[in-house]
């Protein structure tokens, strides 16, 4: 019995010494900065909080966090006076968040909608489809058709244009966790700042990352990189 006990107790100790490095080599520090929308001013005391570990962290005057978490995993993001929010971590390095004041409507473009959490575009989204919508439905009166120019047309336009534009980084967003910065510097010579540049010139339709293997990936951005070269010549 004694020989069994300490059989057990040894074993108990090995799987917890294989758990902590387990969680070791999955956890890491993950460092942010936290802004707000529209004036990129820093915004401090935000508490954030890993999702998984229920560990939590608050962001500095500078608006700087630091905080274990791992790839994969979701950050919840509170402040008073702000929308509270969420991210997903999938891109390594400094986690830029910028987060929306209560209650504020903002006036999209292309630079402002690449800011959004991917939670806060999801209801972006949500909030252009309901409006136009609204501005469709909103040219029937009585049974009869009225001008979309006369009642709701600007704003039927702007609905769908931001839809366009939400939809399109929404749409990059899924094809960049695959088509990503490690993934790039894994099968090319190119540098950081370089990147960038090379994603935007040769990013893939989202059918085709949807589809495609690892491998023929991989065979993608090989081919795509020579192309890159001969364009620079």
């Amino acid at each position: 019995m004694l020989l069994k006990s300490s059989l057990l107790k040894k074993l108990s100790g090995m799987i917890g010494i294989l758990f902590i490095m387990v969680a070791n080599t999955y956890a890491q520090k993950i460092n942010g900065i936290i802004y707000d929308l529209e004036s990129s001013e820093p915004i401090s005391n935000v508490s954030i909080q890993n999702l998984k570990s229920a560990v939590k962290s608050f962001s500095d005057k500078d608006g700087k966090f630091s905080i274990d978490a791992a790839m994969g995993e979701r950050l919840s993001l509170f402040v008073n006076g702000y929308t509270p929010d969420t991210i997903f971590l999938y891109q390594e390095g400094v986690q830029r968040v910028y987060m929306m004041r209560d209650g504020k409507s903002i006036v999209l473009n292309e630079a402002l909608v690449t800011r959004l959490t991917d939670s806060r575009l999801d209801e972006e989204i949500k909030k252009a489809k309901e409006q136009g919508q609204v501005a469709n439905a909103s040219q029937y009166q009585g049974g009869i058709r009225v001008s979309p120019s006369r009642i709701f047309g600007k704003k039927g336009k702007t609905a769908r244009k931001n839809l366009d534009i939400l939809v399109l980084e929404k749409n990059n967003r899924i094809i960049d966790r695959r088509f990503s910065d490690k993934l790039i510097a894994s099968l090319t010579p190119l540098e950081a700042n370089e990147i960038p540049l090379f994603r935007e010139q040769f990013r893939p339709s989202l059918d085709f990352i949807e589809t495609v293997n690892d491998e023929t990936l991989k065979l993608y951005v090989l081919d795509s990189y020579k192309k890159y070269k001969s364009n620079k010549k």
